[in-house]
């Protein structure tokens, strides 16, 4: 086991990677900007490093601001989080020139997964079912003409990248050009490569991930699944497992895809594999995240694992203790609490948290870097807090969520929280039927978008 590990990353995914270390008794390094310089992650890890100014292009996407702040106290490995460079195979490869373990999946396959039409081949290769669309990426003509052949509507979605940017949803060709233009230059900007391919969009449609785990000894276990269907702005605001669009055969159907594709493309580490899942219950793969993802504590608490410390383990060289399908019980909803407001299409909405009092209370886990007069600074991600309740079941796991985000007083900034409460509320989540289009054909008539 490593002795001292560097946290690359802020907020509350460093918050909650340097607890898991301190678990494992490993000493934390944290790094932060000088927006961060009182921060939780500062103040809880062992040493800390100021590695450059606000703009995350100076601070936490500097490789060697980050690889110097490891060097110089002395780390053995480094855990990326999720966002930033977790996904960043130049990256990958400084950690390994210095002599510095990456917490993650090797940089040759990162790269490949990273390259999501490249991950699309990959993928067919490995028998797993596609979305249709091109096989590789599309210049603007290449992707009229594959729109044309594909049928209206299809998704444009950036090659290098993930997480709703550089993507753009064409309903007609005369809409085309412009949303290949306003895909490539946002997909150029967010990850430095404008390239794109083309998707047919199925609507309505689920979004479900499964999650996996992988070691260097080829072991393999897949966690289940998480319903993410709840977004706005292709981003996730609600997850929930088990997914109420699968059953027995469904579930078990893309765990096997899931494992026979870690097996072909060499994972190792945390990966999720997000799938579409039709109204008629077929599934196609969209992409492999090859890092921890946000809603990771969803897993956690359906399976009684803890993915960070499984990823230091094996990071470390340790065997997964259990391959196969992992064990589940109950029901489980996470709920992000960001700093947007609803009555403005979802747009950050930095500032100081006024008042802030999570809840507690039997089967409620909150995970946050976030105090009474904190500030949500305008440079990074909006996220405040993740409330992740676990119950017997759904019906149950509801109104522990209802009850839970009822308690959390907040105040200061504009959040989810009142949009939460009304999506849990509505006849579409209580039935479990709803889509990646929920928000968008049914928040009009929600409660907290009347008032606003």
């Amino acid at each position: 086991m490593f002795s001292r590990v560097l946290v690359a990353n802020r907020g509350e995914i460093a918050v909650r990677v340097i607890r898991a270390l301190h678990e494992l008794q490993v000493e934390a390094v944290a790094v932060y900007s000088t927006a961060d310089e009182d921060a939780l992650h500062v103040r809880l890890a062992d040493r800390a490093v100021r590695i450059g100014p606000p703009p995350a292009a100076q601070s936490y996407l500097s490789i060697p601001a980050i690889i110097a702040a490891a060097n110089t106290t002395g780390c053995e490995a480094v855990h990326p989080g999720y966002g930033f460079l977790s996904e960043n195979d130049e990256f990958v490869h400084a950690c390994e020139d210095n002599d510095l373990v990456f917490i993650g999946p090797p940089a040759d396959v990162m790269a490949r997964m990273g390259d999501k039409a490249q991950a699309k081949a990959e993928m067919r290769a490995a028998g797993v079912p596609l979305v249709p669309g091109t096989e590789g990426t599309a210049s603007a003509s290449e992707a009229r003409t594959a729109a044309d052949e594909l049928g209206y509507p299809v998704l444009l979605k950036a090659a290098a990248g993930g997480g709703g940017r550089g993507m753009r949803l064409v309903t007609a060709a005369d809409e085309l050009e412009d949303a290949y233009a306003q895909a490539s230059n946002e997909a150029m900007a967010a990850f430095s490569d404008g390239t794109l391919y083309v998707e047919k969009a199925i609507s309505p449609a689920r979004h479900v991930e499964i999650q996996v785990l992988c070691d260097s000894y080829g072991g393999v276990l897949t966690c289940g699944e998480r319903e993410c269907s709840i977004q706005r702005r292709h981003q996730k605001l609600i997850e929930e497992s088990p997914s109420p669009a699968l059953d027995a055969e469904r579930r078990e159907a893309m765990e096997d895809a899931a494992e026979r594709a870690c097996r072909h493309i060499g994972y190792r580490n945390a990966g999720t594999f997000e799938f579409l899942v039709g109204l008629d219950g077929s599934f196609s793969f969209i992409e492999l995240n090859a890092r921890l993802q946000v809603e990771h504590p969803v897993t956690e608490l359906a399976t009684g694992l803890d993915l960070v410390r499984e990823q230091v383990r094996i990071a470390a060289g340790e065997r997964l203790a259990i391959t196969g399908r992992a064990p589940r019980s109950g029901h489980v909803i996470e709920i992000r609490i960001n700093a947007e407001d609803p009555s403005r299409g979802f747009m950050p909405a930095p500032g100081r948290l006024a008042r802030f009092r999570p809840p507690l209370g039997p089967g409620v886990r909150v995970d946050t870097f976030a105090e009474e007069g904190s500030v949500i600074p305008p440079n990074y991600d909006s996220l405040i807090a993740k409330v992740i309740v676990r119950d017997d079941t759904r019906e149950a796991a509801i109104e522990r969520a209802r009850r839970a985000l009822s308690e959390f007083e907040i105040a200061g900034v504009p959040t989810t929280r009142d949009v939460a409460l009304d999506i849990l509320d509505s006849p579409e989540f209580r039935s479990g039927m709803y889509s990646t289009s929920f928000l968008e054909e049914a928040g009009a008539r929600l409660p907290s978008f009347a008032a606003a």
